[in-house]
């Protein structure tokens, strides 16, 4: 393994809780802290005062964004126990299947990727491409009762092959132990404050779709002592995101802490503290919106900083539109850029789609969806 090597840290959860760092397992792929940029020109466009972005777009060269946070703990795990293979879940399009492929490929593991469909656009042609660049198996389903029995097969044929079965990533690496990435994303973000680059913020936005991202920051931020509360911004179906699930795990990542470390506090978290905003969703997931896609160019005209229709668009389209109602106005806000910025056409090079299985051709051969055109 390399990339741990380069670039160990000694995390601000770990700092404050030091038995966690004795009993977690964590490698780092990421350069950490990703900076807070307070960005004027946007501030002036939307009438606000204080405006910051947490750049976790930048969170590595290789490839970042949000998920790698949870990766760095999901796939330690799966090192010490001598995994070698994972497998994930996700549309086809999905940033975490991406993100798992290329963190299990620099450990020297395989990834199986276990798609289902969605909403065509170019960014799915691209991470599709990158998946196969870097070694991960494509699996495609076109709904749940086949990918659940695709899934038992996949453990039965690594089985045989062999001699184990792959460690399944849960869909978005939300899990409990992956959630502990935003817990100390949080401490990270307090580490920051306390360094005077930024003030404490009284909100901060942030996609919620499969969850652990802002649950992570809820947790962490609570036992931070910070008074911050986060505005979830879903962009997947209601039954996958929704209060009931959001606490169920908030509970479980701080049960969890607490079992690893006693002197981590049991915290409180009741339904109604989650003020989850629905109505950006739009048609569906990874249907673009008119409203994200507005947001989108903004964001690029004026910070140069790179948003996407599925996800970070439809976060930051909720905060314009929070600036308009007067909602914002002078208080501290924080926009967590949750996607990768960099570009990868480099790395794709003479890449063939044809190379993938057929099930997936229809995403090179078909229109992309109104709005990516």
């Amino acid at each position: 393994m390399r990339k741990e090597e380069k670039n160990s840290r000694v995390l601000p959860l770990f700092t404050r809780y030091p038995r966690l760092g004795e009993r977690v397992q964590h490698l780092s792929f990421g350069e950490f802290p990703t900076p807070v940029e307070r960005i004027d020109g946007l501030c002036t466009a939307l009438g606000v005062r204080n405006l910051y972005i947490k750049r976790d777009d930048l969170s590595a060269e290789l490839y970042g964004g949000n998920k790698i946070r949870k990766l760095e703990f999901i796939l330690a795990q799966a090192r010490k126990r001598g995994v070698r293979e994972v497998m994930t879940y996700g549309a086809a399009g999905s940033n975490h299947a991406l993100a798992t492929a290329v963190w299990a490929h620099e450990l020297g593991m395989r990834c199986i990727s276990m798609l289902t469909p969605q909403n065509n656009a170019r960014y799915v042609r691209e991470n599709l491409l990158l998946s196969h660049q870097f070694g991960a198996r494509l699996r495609f389903f076109r709904g749940k009762w086949s990918l659940r029995f695709g899934s038992l097969f996949q453990c039965a044929r690594s089985f045989f092959q062999y001699g184990s079965l792959p460690q399944c990533v849960p869909r978005g690496g939300s899990s409990p132990l992956g959630t502990l990435g935003f817990v100390n994303a949080a401490f990270e973000l307090k580490e920051q404050i306390d360094a005077g680059e930024m003030p404490e913020p009284e909100l901060i936005y942030v996609t919620l779709g499969s969850m652990g991202t802002a649950v992570g920051l809820i947790l962490g931020l609570k036992a931070a002592g910070l008074r911050t509360r986060v505005v979830p911004v879903r962009v997947v179906p209601d039954f996958i995101a929704n209060k009931k699930k959001a606490v169920k795990l908030f509970r479980r990542t701080n049960s969890l802490l607490a079992s690893l470390d006693p002197s981590f506090p049991i915290l409180p978290l009741q339904s109604h503290e989650l003020g989850i905003r629905h109505e950006f969703f739009g048609n569906g997931y990874a249907h673009f919106t008119e409203e994200g896609m507005e947001a989108m160019k903004l964001v690029e005209r004026i910070a140069g900083i790179r948003l996407e229709g599925t996800y970070t668009a439809k976060t930051f389209a909720a905060l314009i539109s929070d600036a308009k109602s007067n909602c914002i106005g002078d208080r501290i806000v924080v926009f967590w850029n949750s996607c990768d910025a960099h570009d990868h056409s480099d790395r794709l090079g003479e890449a063939d789609y044809r190379m993938l299985h057929r099930a997936f051709h229809r995403y090179f051969e078909n229109d992309v969806q109104v709005l990516d055109s």
